[in-house]
């Protein structure tokens, strides 16, 4: 099995088409120091990651400022509020967030162009804020 780097679930060279398939297989996924495994009662499988395992597709904001929070879902369904508890890091200029357990997902570019959105400057560095959290997303 493998996921593509746009979020693409394969299953012997041919796409996952069944959502709720790919929501199951989702919600068993983990990383350890194997690397990336889907763990089910029965047994443990590898599985290639071309990227990250998810792709954040969604963005909702309340608030602003310093009080705003930000909640990101993701393409298999997982809601994440961008927080103390889930990080977001940029590499290359591309933003990931923390999903769950050393997992995250990839920021699509029209939520990555809603970030910049939202984006306020704070001492040279461009960024938001979430959860009280300031978040750099790259410098002015």
């Amino acid at each position: 099995m493998r996921i593509a780097r746009d979020g693409t679930w394969f299953h012997q060279g041919s796409p996952i088409g069944r959502k709720e398939l790919v929501q199951l297989f989702a919600s068993v996924l983990r990383k350890d120091e194997e690397g990336f495994v889907l763990v089910s009662p029965a047994e443990k499988l590898s599985i290639a990651v071309d990227d990250a395992p998810f792709l954040a597709v969604l963005l909702d904001h309340d608030g602003e400022g310093a009080g705003q929070t930000l909640t990101l879902t993701t393409n298999v369904g997982n809601r994440v509020i961008l927080g103390p508890d889930h990080g977001l890091r940029v590499s290359d200029g591309i933003p990931y967030i923390h999903v769950r357990r050393g997992l995250e997902a990839k920021i699509s570019r029209a939520v990555h162009y809603q970030l910049a959105d939202l984006a306020v400057l704070r001492d040279g560095v461009l960024g938001v804020w979430s959860g009280g959290v300031f978040f750099p997303l790259g410098t002015a």
